[in-house]
């Protein structure tokens, strides 16, 4: 029988072939070229999320806070100007500069903050996002993260630079 099609009628029907396998992944959610990804899921019962992973692409909104996949994610252990208080632009072009063409992967805490879930996120090379941040005297350790402690890195100049304090408990 593919003797009669001839070789331009087989292209045809591999291409047809490979257009239907495609549109099944696309539909079944396998599509090769998309990175595998747990969403996060709210326990309905207490409101907090399940601990998960969230990789990709970022957009940076402020020094301590990115999105991926549009889930807002805030970066734990770590408190960066606002955009409208002094160096909170800088803040945020540092954090840019440091997810530029970079797959951040997100740890999510389990932790909410406002309408964001709260994350340790590290870039591809295994560089944690946060400590970068504290680093370039950018942001600040915050002590009430369990698991995130960034003061080792942090110097006297940049708690005055920056003038914030935690709340006295």
């Amino acid at each position: 029988m593919l003797n009669n099609i001839g070789l331009p009628g087989i292209i045809v029907i591999l291409i047809v072939f490979g257009l239907v396998i495609r549109s099944i992944r696309r539909s079944t959610g396998q599509n090769e070229e998309r990175a595998v990804t747990n969403p996060p899921v709210t326990d309905t019962n207490s409101g907090q999320i399940e601990k998960t992973i969230i990789s990709g692409k970022c957009y940076v909104i402020d020094g301590d806070t990115i999105a991926i996949k549009k889930q807002k994610i805030r970066l734990a252990g770590i408190n960066a100007p606002e955009l409208n208080e002094p160096y909170g632009k800088q803040a945020k072009w540092a954090m840019v500069e440091l997810c530029k063409g970079q797959n951040i992967t997100a740890h999510l805490t389990g932790e909410t903050s406002y309408d964001r879930v709260v994350a340790k996120c590290f870039l591809d090379d295994g560089h944690d996002l946060a400590a970068e941040m504290v680093k370039k005297k950018l942001a600040l350790d915050i002590p009430h993260f369990p698991d995130a402690d960034y003061r080792h890195l942090e110097t006297p100049n940049s708690r005055r630079k920056l003038n914030w304090r935690p709340k006295a408990k």
